[in-house]
């Protein structure tokens, strides 16, 4: 019997260290887990305020595209009213208008706005650039248009619909 005795004594201090280990590691796997957490919170604020600087970037960039799109309506315009009141060298002022068309036009796809308005922008300048013996004859009609797009005005781009069903596209 003493024989027994002693091997569950043995198996006991070999538990007993055992489960002294266990504590141990549990303790390090607490450390480790806290640590995680910790770094998680971390990234994800690091994370959301890269989202915020990321809109904001975004808002800034749309500001500015904004910016040259009406920048570009405005060129336009003013061409539209060289080319009326000019005398010689129509060509050349019917050129600078399907430039800046093409301006506008490259613009209205970088802007975050409805596709139904850059259809229209897009179709706007493809009349200028196809039709010019139309367009120079409805030259105020698009001016006019083109003055209420840079007002912001729905109605603006209702013209241009107009102006561009008006179109003669089996024609030149």
């Amino acid at each position: 019997m003493a024989k027994d005795k002693k091997t569950v004594k043995s198996k006991a201090d070999e538990m007993l260290k055992y489960t002294s280990r266990d504590i141990g590691q549990e303790f390090i796997m607490r450390k480790k887990m806290l640590a995680a957490i910790f770094a998680l919170i971390v990234a994800l604020i690091a994370l959301t305020v890269f989202i915020a600087l990321y809109i904001d970037a975004k808002a800034e960039v749309q500001r500015r595209y904004q910016a040259q799109y009406h920048k570009c309506i405005e060129t336009t315009i003013a061409d539209i009213e060289s080319y009326i009141n000019a005398d010689g060298d129509h060509e050349f002022r019917y050129r600078r208008i399907v430039a800046d068309m093409s301006s506008v036009a490259s613009f209205s796809f970088l802007l975050e706005s409805r596709e139904e308005q850059k259809k229209t922008i897009n179709e706007f300048y493809t009349i200028f650039l196809k039709y010019p013996d139309q367009m120079k004859t409805k030259l105020e009609e698009a001016k006019k248009s083109l003055e209420d797009i840079y007002a912001n005005l729905d109605l603006g781009y209702e013209e241009a619909d107009t102006l561009i069903a008006s179109i003669d596209l089996k024609g030149y």
